[in-house]
């Protein structure tokens, strides 16, 4: 089971490595801006680099395709819609759901674009963008699952992330639940393929990626929970929060954002976006 998830995940970049090209999850550039020296955008300039937080296991949002070693989906063409504007180039540093705020707060990155909920716990740590995408959790089983809903999970072997908010959300709605958690999605996905699990809970964002690559499960009970998903960036560092709402405003107004939506998005939910802002 193993082998044949991961040759699909394998296949499935192969594909779209081939259909997209090369250049395909670049963001066309507008020229860099020039900022006063003190600024939190000129000290990246002068870095050159912009160190960008994502996670590596998330179809659609982040996730490190292993025929090129290139990380795609939206919050990694969101680094590089920023990485372009600042005109340097993007590293991105995989960030999993329990080591996104030490990343920021130890300035081991610059942002976190890692499928990450705003919350008012997580903003008394951190500074959050505009948001860019609303998820909700929900549920991935089995097809032949007799779980039809977060209120089928009492005794059910659950598994999530460790440090998410789809953790804490499982234990409010189903405190019988057993969690069983882990450090990345793919983990856990595992996890129910292997049956050690009945279902995994998280963004359906994640799930929608997860569901195309472990054979007979879907989701399940629609969501019970409302993500709104923001980029992190440390605090202290206002004008950079500015910076970076000023370039998700221009990426909507041209239509870049609708066609990142389109491109990363889309193709696992069938839904339009829009932005929430």
């Amino acid at each position: 089971m193993r082998r044949l998830i991961a040759s699909v995940i394998v296949l499935a970049f192969v594909v779209g490595a081939c259909s997209s090209g090369p250049g395909a999850s670049a963001v066309p550039s507008g020229g860099a801006a020039s900022f006063a020296a003190d600024s939190t955008m000129a000290k990246i300039q002068a870095n050159g680099k912009l160190v960008c937080g994502t996670k590596f296991d998330v179809i659609g949002f982040g996730f490190k395709n292993p025929t090129n070693n290139e990380v795609q989906g939206l919050d990694a063409d969101l680094c590089r819609a920023v990485a372009d504007r600042l005109g340097v180039t993007p590293e991105f540093v995989e960030a999993i759901s329990a080591n996104r705020l030490p990343f920021l707060t130890e300035d081991k990155v610059d942002i976190v674009a890692s499928t990450m909920t705003v919350t008012e716990e997580r903003k008394q740590e951190i500074d959050f963008s505009l948001v860019y995408y609303v998820a909700g959790q929900s549920l991935l089983v089995k097809k032949a699952s007799d779980i039809k809903s977060v209120d089928d999970l009492g005794g059910k072997k659950v598994c999530s992330g460790e440090g998410s908010t789809s953790e804490k959300n499982v234990r409010k709605k189903a405190p019988d639940a057993e969690l069983l958690l882990f450090k990345t999605y793919t983990e856990a996905g595992q996890a129910l393929a292997d049956a050690r699990c009945d279902a995994v809970s998280t963004d359906d964002t994640i799930l929608f990626g997860l569901a195309q690559n472990i054979p007979d499960t879907e989701l399940r009970g629609g969501t019970f929970t409302e993500e709104p998903l923001g980029i992190g960036i440390k605090k202290g560092k206002d004008d950079f929060v500015t910076f970076i709402n000023d370039t998700l405003q221009a990426m909507k107004a041209d239509g870049r954002l609708k066609a990142l939506y389109d491109k990363n998005v889309k193709p696992y939910t069938g839904k339009d976006v829009v932005a929430p802002f």
